[in-house]
């Protein structure tokens, strides 16, 4: 880890993902005026002395796609976030080799894509009885002691560990600064923080119990069935009942101290029941004939979530913004749902958010130039999009077969 090859290699990775200051406040900036190199090598010493402390991290609040609900994030000091990146560089060959098909996430060449493209033709080849799993905070509960039975079975160096224990147990600290600082890791020996460079890797380490065990145990067979997982995102396609495959994995994710969301993880029927994966909605979609096939759209819940997300851009606190500054960052939005959300009947979800775009855009034209009468002459849609150079979404479908 501390080769300044891999270190300069994990400091390029980690400003190129950008992010804000951890606890310590220590930006990028410094780090460059100072000198990356000199700062590299006094990490690079306390590697290798055994002196190298991980700081605590720094706790926000994303919003989830449900309007009032958030998915914590836990945001590591530059410097942690650089040894942990070096360390993923090394680990991640070694437990590639044991990682399953099943996995997408984390992975070289593997996108939450191609797992919803596995899902769907899953569902077009028969596997209809559906688990469409819940992992209440999965990347929280995850058991230390397992998961380094786990690492330990596959890592020989005895420092390595240590550091991965180091990193699971780094204090919390909300950045609202309201509820101080919290050891709960250390005082509970479970989670990892999400958002940390090393927990995607970690959680697929230990989520490979589960689908190695689901394997043996002989359920795969028994059933018929399929797994597809991503992140903490878990679906099963069998042929057998949806019921008997649920009792299953609730067995076994009560083995594995994981607790499952009963009030969303459910078994259905495809393509009757339409499921919600990574996004999209897989269930019958209808032709302009009038004709049904089965296929993917981006759920209602992904479209409102984008939506709402540029209503907030577009809010009266950005009323001062330059107008070209608010036209970047929309477009910089809506080019990045528009780069996922490309699978399948995607015209209705991309002339649902033009619609919501230019209404909100047009909004805030007129209450930052005062316009009271002829906005729609003024700022009319095709202003937006060609005069003031507002991305159209509904022209990109023309390129996508299904859309």
């Amino acid at each position: 880890m501390w080769r300044d090859d891999f270190l300069r290699e994990a400091y390029r990775m980690v400003r190129r993902n950008g992010g804000i200051a951890g606890v310590d406040g220590e930006s990028f900036a410094p780090i460059e005026a100072k000198s990356v190199d000199r700062w590299l090598g006094e990490l690079s010493l306390d590697l290798r002395r055994g002196t190298y402390q991980p700081g605590a991290v720094l706790e926000v609040k994303i919003p989830k796609k449900e309007s009032g609900r958030f998915r914590k994030l836990g945001i590591a000091c530059i410097r942690d976030r650089v040894a942990q990146t070096a360390a993923m560089l090394i680990l991640s060959p070694i437990f590639e080799a044991d990682l399953q098909d099943e996995q997408y996430a984390y992975r070289a060449k593997r996108s939450a894509n191609d797992a919803v493209n596995r899902a769907h033709a899953l569902v077009n080849r028969g596997f209809n009885e559906v688990v469409d799993c819940d992992l209440s905070n999965y990347f929280g509960e995850i058991p230390h002691a397992r998961l380094m039975k786990s690492v330990v079975r596959r890592v020989s160096d005895g420092r390595m560990p240590s550091l991965i224990k180091a990193w699971l147990e780094m204090p919390v600290v909300a950045k609202d600064g309201g509820g101080g600082t919290s050891c709960r890791a250390r005082k509970e020996r479970k989670g990892t923080p999400q958002g940390a460079p090393i927990s995607g890797l970690l959680s697929n380490v230990y989520m490979r119990r589960f689908i190695v065990g689901w394997k043996r145990f002989g359920y795969a067979q028994w059933f018929g069935a399929h797994i597809v997982w991503y992140a903490d995102d878990l679906s099963i396609f069998g042929r057998s009942s949806a019921r008997q495959m649920l009792t299953a994995v609730e067995r076994m994710m009560n083995q594995l101290q994981l607790p499952t969301n009963r009030d969303k993880t459910r078994g259905l029927r495809g393509p009757q029941e339409s499921m919600k994966f990574l996004g999209y909605r897989i269930g019958w979609n209808y032709r302009r004939d009038g004709s049904a096939y089965i296929g993917t759209r981006p759920s209602k819940a992904s479209v409102q979530s984008l939506c709402r997300k540029v209503s907030e851009i577009e809010s009266c606190k950005y009323g001062l913004m330059d107008s070209q500054e608010m036209v970047k960052r929309l477009n910089w939005m809506l080019s990045g749902g528009s780069n996922y959300f490309h699978l399948g009947q995607v015209s209705p979800a991309y002339s649902a958010i033009d619609n919501h775009t230019t209404k909100r855009l047009r909004q805030w034209f007129c209450r930052k130039h005062q316009v009271k009468a002829g906005k729609y002459v003024r700022f009319s849609n095709k202003r937006l999009w060609n005069d003031h150079g507002l991305v159209c979404l509904s022209p990109k479908t023309k390129n996508l077969p299904w859309a």
